[in-house]
């Protein structure tokens, strides 16, 4: 099969895994967000940024280096998986002490039981982590696509079954842990790879040099993305904490599906090209589509905020509305910035991709300080402004590795902009003339999110020759 060929399958099939799984996942929270508080939910929100330090560490970037490695063979494959198996254990351990300590900085004694089952992910996840990064190198993106599903619905039962048993946050705990079982049971099952327990020296050196960086940038980004959920939780009650996990989980579902796919698929496909002129028009081009598909999608989903979750959540989840709309708007750029920084890492600049993140997370913390004053709100507002910050540096210098100027990137998308912003202010006026006349909470969401997609879709493909005949291409 050709590169092409395997790029668009690869899209295909990861684009099918994320979407079947998200589905899923989605009507899982909302009946859980029927069945719990929205303390329940910050109690896990606030311990998800070391959750995140644990599998960022217990990997140490040595998949990506993996994937990004010609030809690796059984002694790579092998090492790596020795690797992770032991950081995970010892990376267990630390949490597993350091729980009475988390638990008593948020003042909830519940935490310290709650970590340490948890935790429990590390060392189960890091007896899959070279299976997938197997099967990513090979772009079979199909065979993670029947491991995905089956393990999710299973969790999705456990979780709603206990929620409905009265058994509040250990619902959330539990649905994440047996996940993340079956998932690793599968894989062992259908996947015919299995370590063979050496290590070389040599070759953990290859993959940690390349890997470090990425990780020292991915614990970066993590502590700072999950920096807001700590703040919170700590000056503000459980729910506050719980209504901006929901929003920001909301915010993330349609496009994180955007950008999981692309992060997955562009970088053993960028990998492949050899030729900077090829590599900046497969780039040029995935960025149109991005944000073909982002700009409506989210500015359709603030109009309809309000109505949506008072749909699916219920009355007791409308404080979480602003903070969804708010970050709904770094939405839009954050599949864009899921791709663009793989350029750096198939060019081997993991130097440059750690240099960024300091920089960017000082700028973002500097946002912090500035907007704690000003409650929630506040950050939610720095948080955004942060995402596009971020994306802004992220452009300049992936674009610049494959003579991409930033002006040139902005002047191919900004019709994007420009359409999505008209159709979201007459649809907006609509709206609020008809609010008074407008029937069910469903039925509003329904018919404005389904005119936005109608009005912006023709706008841009009429506007748009290179973009229509793309999809044309796309769809032959």
């Amino acid at each position: 099969m050709s590169l092409k060929k395997q790029a668009v399958s690869g899209v295909k099939w990861n684009f099918l895994q994320q979407f079947s799984v998200q589905i899923i996942n989605f009507g899982v929270q909302v009946i859980l967000a029927r069945l719990l508080m929205p303390e329940m939910f910050g109690l896990i929100a606030m311990i998800i940024v070391f959750i995140s330090i644990g599998q960022t560490l217990m990997d140490s970037g040595m998949t990506s280096s993996l994937i990004r490695t010609k030809n690796p063979d059984q002694i790579d494959y092998s090492t790596v998986f020795v690797t992770n198996l032991l950081m995970s254990i010892a990376i267990y351990g630390v949490t597993y002490s350091l729980a009475p300590l988390i638990a008593e900085f948020y003042n909830q004694e519940v935490l310290t039981d709650i970590v340490r089952v948890f935790a429990l992910t590390f060392v189960i996840r890091a007896f899959v982590a070279v299976h997938v990064a197997k099967l990513t190198k090979e772009m079979n993106f199909k065979l993670q696509m029947k491991l995905q599903i089956p393990s999710t619905i299973i969790a999705g039962i456990v979780g709603v079954t206990l929620a409905y048993q009265g058994y509040g946050v250990w619902s959330l705990v539990w649905l994440n842990l047996v996940q993340a079982i079956v998932f690793t049971i599968q894989n062992w099952l259908f996947i015919n790879w299995r370590p063979s327990f050496i290590f070389d020296w040599k070759r953990f050196k290859h993959h940690f040099v390349f890997g470090y960086k990425l990780t020292l940038a991915g614990l970066i980004d993590t502590i700072y993305n999950d920096a807001y959920r700590i703040i919170i939780g700590k000056f503000f009650s459980p729910a506050s904490v719980g209504f901006f996990h929901q929003a920001e989980t909301m915010r993330l579902f349609p496009v994180g599906q955007i950008s999981a796919v692309l992060g997955k698929v562009t970088y053993p496909f960028f990998s492949n090209i050899d030729n900077d002129i090829a590599l900046k028009a497969a780039y040029r081009i995935t960025m149109k589509l991005v944000f073909f598909i982002a700009i409506p999608t989210m500015l359709a989903l603030i109009l309809v905020a309000e109505e949506g979750f008072r749909f699916l959540f219920g009355d007791k989840w409308m404080p979480a509305v602003p903070y969804f709309q708010i970050l709904a708007l770094a939405s839009i750029v954050r599949p864009a910035s899921a791709y663009n920084l793989n350029i750096l890492k198939v060019k081997g600049r993991s130097d440059i991709f750690l240099k960024l993140e300091i920089i960017k997370k000082i700028l973002g913390i500097v946002l912090i300080i500035i907007s704690l004053p000003f409650q929630v709100i506040g950050l939610v507002i720095s948080l955004t402004v942060f995402s596009f910050i971020s994306f802004v540096i992220n452009m300049h210098y992936s674009g610049r590795l494959i003579s991409y100027p930033m002006l040139e990137q902005i002047k191919d998308i900004i019709h994007l902009v420009v359409i999505g912003c008209v159709v979201f202010s007459l649809l907006l006026f609509i709206k609020g003339s008809l609010q008074t006349y407008l029937g069910y909470d469903f039925l509003v969401a329904l018919s404005f999110t389904t005119a936005f997609f109608l009005l912006f879709l023709s706008a841009a493909l009429l506007l748009d020759k290179d973009l229509l005949k793309t999809i044309k291409n796309i769809n032959k």
